[in-house]
């Protein structure tokens, strides 16, 4: 098992720590509910440095990204980033990514920790028709998520950069908390706004102590994996290995909006024609109508009892205090409203496809 750099510091703060991707990771310190809620109504810190870190350069590098990508580069600008997907051969999605334009022919992405190798190995395959520059830099990384409404309150006096003046999915690279080369980006997985603080590893300590200073007048807290996936849940926002793999398109999975046919990419005539046809099964959202938990592969049913999809994400929401979920159903029961149930145990509990996200603020 790898350790990230903030190993030590979970354990100080008594975090319970489990295997997740290949590494030691805290999944709670306080409790979920308690730090869910500090997340959405303060601010919280996360180390999610297992994340993997690229660099695509050179001047081909747009090129091989245009193809091994489902979004449009030409959207792209420095200062800028792009959530997108890498479509595989198949009508499946290698990994899902965000993409930060640093210069003209220079391009960090960021994938998911269970994927780094898949990735790269993708990433060089198809480049030997591009010759661009790559490197893995996920060993030299940390990234601290610095997530809800004080989030900026946090930070602001750590920094010079105006903090309020990055817009949405921009970033920039500055000094905080007296560390250089900080690249701090308005981004994150919780739908709480905040900030994703990337920083080589040997700073990693010294930021994540900082960030808990500044903030312990406002309540910050440290958050573990479990809130972060209720976080996310809330929101809609998938996650890979439970609602996108290998074997799921970016249509069926509601990710048409990042697959954008202005341009050829892997695999782009059949998702094409897929979205032209529409998808057989598609990634709904669906809330339980009587008491209790949706949970990944519980089985989705018609009232008859015939299995009509299957459950790929699922929890009590700690905002809402209902049952929530996603999975892929047969598309004749993908209508809003549309009742069907889930198949807890030996018991049918009935549930209502309803539009994502299941929280707004």
């Amino acid at each position: 098992m790898k350790r990230t750099p903030l190993y030590d510091k979970h354990l100080a703060l008594g975090a319970k720590m489990v295997p997740f991707a290949g590494f030691e990771m805290p999944v709670s310190y306080a409790g979920i509910n308690v730090e869910h809620q500090c997340v959405r109504q303060q601010v919280g810190v996360f180390d999610v440095s297992h994340m993997g870190q690229f660099t695509v350069k050179g001047p081909q590098a747009k090129a091989l990204l245009q193809w091994t990508t489902s979004n449009d580069l030409e959207q792209l600008k420095p200062g800028k980033a792009q959530y997108s997907c890498f479509p595989n051969h198949t009508g499946g999605i290698v990994d899902d990514l965000i993409i930060y334009q640093i210069a003209e022919d220079d391009y960090f992405l960021v994938v998911n920790a269970s994927n780094i190798d898949k990735d790269f190995a993708h990433l060089e395959k198809e480049n030997k028709s591009f010759g661009a520059l790559l490197n893995n830099l996920s060993d030299d990384y940390a990234l601290l998520a610095v997530q809800g409404p004080l989030a900026a309150q946090t930070l602001q006096p750590l920094t010079q950069v105006s903090l309020d003046e990055i817009p949405y999915y921009h970033f920039t690279q500055g000094t905080l908390a007296g560390i250089d080369n900080i690249l701090i980006s308005a981004t994150g997985y919780t739908g709480a706004g905040g900030f994703e603080l990337y920083v080589h590893k040997n700073e990693a300590a010294a930021l994540w102590d900082a960030v808990l200073h500044s903030g312990s007048s406002l309540g910050i807290q440290p958050v573990g994996l479990a809130a972060r996936d209720t976080l996310r849940l809330e929101m809609g926002y998938c996650l890979y290995g439970n609602d996108i793999n290998d074997h799921t398109s970016p249509i069926s999975a509601g990710l048409g909006w990042i697959t954008k046919f202005t341009k050829p990419f892997i695999n782009s005539e059949t998702l094409r024609a897929e979205k032209e046809a529409g998808s057989e099964r598609k990634l709904v959202g669906f809330k339980l109508l009587d008491r209790g938990i949706p949970r990944h592969d519980y089985i989705l049913e018609n009232q008859a009892g015939q299995a009509i999809g299957v459950v790929t994400s699922g929890t009590m929401s700690p905002s809402l205090s209902e049952g929530i979920g996603m999975g892929y159903l047969d598309r004749a029961y993908c209508t809003l409203g549309t009742k069907i149930f889930v198949r807890i145990r030996d018991k049918q509990i009935p549930a209502e496809i309803v539009k994502l996200p299941f929280y707004k603020a």
